[in-house]
């Protein structure tokens, strides 16, 4: 810049500051007139309207947060469970003389004015915490003399309302800090991934750097911030060591700490996002708008336990194949048999990126997950696990006229073999001629009472034994959840309790239950699944180290690959697919073929692992033996004949 422009700046800026001068003499008597009509026409707000409107809550069943619904990520907090040497560094950062200055200072506004004249409108606000607070709880960051006499009048009578620890507490709790958290609770969790309470003094003066202005001090943001908040941050810990609210030894070993990067996710992302949003459908299922929630305050408590939360996702991480393709999807559900409560559910690895949860409205080809509800019905015809059938592979039976081909897995053969081993071992030339003794509507009526919805069709042919249709994850977990409460079943549920705004439940979950089948029958079925675990296609859970019953599911052309088991405590499915039936798992893992015995079962053996960990082992109960317990031998047409001695 040439030294004439520069002088010719510097005159103007002079002429600026005395035409100031002159006006504000002049302006006194119309200000001063603005200011009284402004006193008696403003009402103070409620002070802790804008406060207490934080966002919904979302819980865990333990009352621990999994995130937050509404226009504002905020988290209140009460000034005693805000650290000192947080209050110091924002008081150091905005407001060093909060406690004895006045709701505003006429020295600082007029410096402010000043300032701003003579940078054209680029200088600092001047304004004290009781401002800023006035100014964000209350009214719009509009820039107008009428609303700056507005922010002057509500902080005036503010601080004739409240104490200074008041104003501090809502101010702390109200101040946005970026990356959507509003408050120091969010921002410490934001930028550090900790609650406030747990800020060091690095990061407490990081945290009051950046609520002057998140976009230019961000780093995260890229330019110049990462220059500014070092800048900044030197600051706040000086203006600490001025007033004495830190050591020379803690100002010296204070260096800018590492902060968090910045996620475009926010409180959906990951995992926890699948949760939230099936949160939110129920609640709208149980009448509750979307209007009302992001209004705020409620609190939402699930029926998710942490610890098996924790142990789903971790379970996904460490035992999905590696290298896999991007559109593998894994879902998984687990259900407390009896009361229908969700405890555990994976929708997929983040929200953000893929909206469809894999739990709960992905489908996927059930494959031999089903052939238990052949079993149920076959034991309700007084078909005993004693039974006798043949094996063999392939056979043909008849469809409607047409033949219908089936094949085991491996085209292996298995002669004469009872239900029982026919059930450990997955024949499926057993399982189709089962279903058409027992009934095919039958099948079809067991899989309705068990736990399949409606909306997922099924057809009363020979196949429906071997799991041609396609359910939710969810839908088969509950199925599971049915057996293991010895046939009674319970609506799954997501919401245990809502709270509003002034705490009083508004609503609260309860199991709705009905039997399906009788406890004989859950009893038999349950005998023939333990043997699927105990040297059967899903002996991988035998790992467990606790009683376990369960079925594999490898669907045609292994188009998806089930482990649906349960405990006497607990039910879960897991599941993975691809975006479409006709895409095949072979090869994923660096296995010639998926089955359900492989990833599924290793996934759900942990997941159960650390679920379950640090409850009692408790038995299932005995077979019953419905129909007896000698053989019964049946052949092609339905035609029983007693075994040959």
């Amino acid at each position: 810049m040439s030294k004439k422009k520069s002088s010719a700046i510097v005159a103007l800026r002079r002429r600026l500051l005395r035409a100031a001068i002159f006006l504000g003499g002049f302006g006194f008597v119309a200000g001063s007139t603005l200011f009284a009509l402004a006193w008696f026409t403003v009402d103070i707000p409620d002070p802790n309207a804008y406060v207490n409107s934080q966002a919904t809550v979302i819980q865990y069943s333990n009352g621990q947060e999994i995130g937050r619904i509404g226009a504002q990520n905020r988290q209140i907090l009460p000034l005693a469970k805000i650290p000192l040497r947080l209050r110091y560094a924002v008081m150091a950062a905005e407001d060093k003389n909060f406690y004895s200055n006045r709701a505003f200072s006429v020295t600082g506004l007029i410096s402010a004015v000043a300032d701003n004249v003579l940078t054209f409108g680029k200088g600092r606000g001047g304004s004290t915490i009781t401002q800023q607070y006035a100014k964000t709880a209350f009214l719009t960051p509009e820039r107008s003399i009428q609303r700056k006499v507005k922010e002057l009048v509500i902080a005036l009578k503010l601080e004739n309302a409240m104490t200074k620890d008041q104003i501090l507490e809502n101010y702390l709790n109200t101040i946005y800090f970026g990356r959507g958290s509003y408050g120091v609770q969010t921002a410490a969790q934001q930028y550090f991934n900790r609650n406030a309470n747990q800020l060091s003094i690095s990061q407490s003066a990081v945290i009051a750097s950046i609520l002057r202005s998140p976009g230019l001090y961000d780093p995260a943001l890229g330019g110049d911030n990462p220059a500014r908040i070092e800048a900044r941050f030197k600051y706040v810990i000086q203006g600490m060591l001025d007033q004495k609210w830190i050591t020379e030894e803690e100002a010296v070993a204070a260096k800018l700490p590492v902060i968090a990067p910045r996620t475009a996710g926010g409180s959906l992302s990951g995992p926890k996002g699948y949760i939230i949003d099936a949160a939110l459908k129920e609640l709208s299922k149980l009448g509750f708008s979307n209007e009302q929630l992001m209004v705020g305050g409620y609190v939402i408590k699930t029926t998710i336990v942490q610890k098996a939360q924790t142990s789903a996702v971790d379970a996904v991480n460490k035992l999905s194949p590696k290298d896999a393709p991007e559109n593998l999807h894994i879902g998984l559900v687990a259900i407390r048999p009896g009361t229908g409560e969700i405890i555990s559910m994976y929708g997929g690895k983040d929200y953000v990126v893929r909206q469809l949860n894999d739990a709960t409205q992905s489908i996927a080809l059930a494959g031999s997950t089903f052939k238990p509800f052949a079993l149920i019905a076959a034991l309700e015809a007084g078909i005993p696990l004693t039974s006798m059938w043949n094996g063999d592979s392939p056979q043909t039976f008849d469809d409607l006229g047409r033949p219908y081909i089936v094949k085991n897995y491996g085209d292996e053969g298995w002669g004469q073999t009872d239900l029982l081993n026919a059930t450990q071992h997955s024949i499926n030339t057993v399982y189709v001629p089962l279903g058409m003794k027992a009934g095919l509507d039958k099948v079809v009526d067991v899989a309705r009472r068990a736990g399949i919805p409606e909306s997922v069709a099924m057809i009363p042919t020979p196949s429906v034994s071997l799991g041609v249709a396609s359910p939710h994850v969810i839908d088969v977990a509950n199925s599971y959840a049915t057996f293991a409460a010895n046939g009674i079943y319970a609506k799954p549920y997501l919401i245990a309790s809502v709270a509003g705004p002034n705490k009083g439940i508004l609503y609260e979950g309860k199991p709705e239950t009905r039997e399906a089948f009788s406890a004989e029958v859950a009893a038999d079925l349950t005998y023939a699944l333990k043997s699927v675990v105990n040297g059967g296609t899903g002996a991988a859970a035998l790992a467990l180290g606790r009683p376990a019953a369960g079925k594999t599911g490898t669907s045609q052309s292994n188009a998806s690959a089930w482990f649906s088991a349960y405990t006497p405590e607990l039910a879960a499915s897991v599941a993975l697919f691809r975006d479409s039936a006709s895409e095949s798992l072979n090869g994923i893992g660096g296995l010639t073929s998926v089955t359900g015995g492989s990833f599924p079962a290793r996934i759900w053996t942990a997941f159960m692992k650390g679920a379950l960990r640090g409850e009692p082992i408790t038995e299932f109960p005995a077979p019953s033996n419905i129909g007896g317990l000698d053989p019964i031998v049946y052949t092609d047409g339905g035609v029983q004949t007693p075994k040959k001695k």
